[in-house]
């Protein structure tokens, strides 16, 4: 097979419709818009949600809940993402190996096992990771945000 001998699949591409030419082209006369109308009109463009003048679906509904402007997002790592890790655990060791967004808090959760001895720093742990961490010989340090 050449570079000049390809080409797109059977029935990939189509010719683009042209509207309003003629009679023969079946789309003359109204050009697929119908007779008269607001959405048979140049330029008509309906606004996202619009009902045809119904009070829309997003004002029907009531509104519910609220943010809380003080909640503080962390990136949550577990236990079982630790096991490639000697020695000290901070969070830039996490953000350098993918496991902590960056400019975010970093807490540690006990969701699997700690076999090495850590020294975990991190701005937040859960009791359950406390208890396997300190378990196995390590310690936990509790940073400032």
């Amino acid at each position: 097979m050449k570079l000049h001998e390809l080409s797109p699949a059977s029935g990939s591409k189509k010719n683009r419709k042209r509207i309003g030419r003629g009679p023969g082209s079946g789309t003359g006369k109204t050009a697929g818009k119908g007779h008269k109308g607001q959405r048979s009109r140049s330029g008509f463009s309906q606004r996202f949600g619009f009902e045809g003048g119904q009070m829309p679906l997003v004002r029907r509904v009531p509104k519910r809940g609220f943010t809380n402007i003080f909640r503080i997002e962390y990136s949550a790592v577990n236990l079982s993402r630790l096991e490639g890790f000697e020695g000290d655990v901070t969070p830039e060791t996490l953000r350098a190996k993918g496991l902590a967004r960056a400019n975010r808090p970093v807490k540690i959760l006990g969701d699997g096992e700690v076999n090495a001895k850590l020294k975990v720093s991190a701005h937040k742990f859960s009791k359950s990771a406390r208890a396997k961490i300190e378990a196995a010989g390590g310690s936990c340090e509790v940073l400032e945000k």
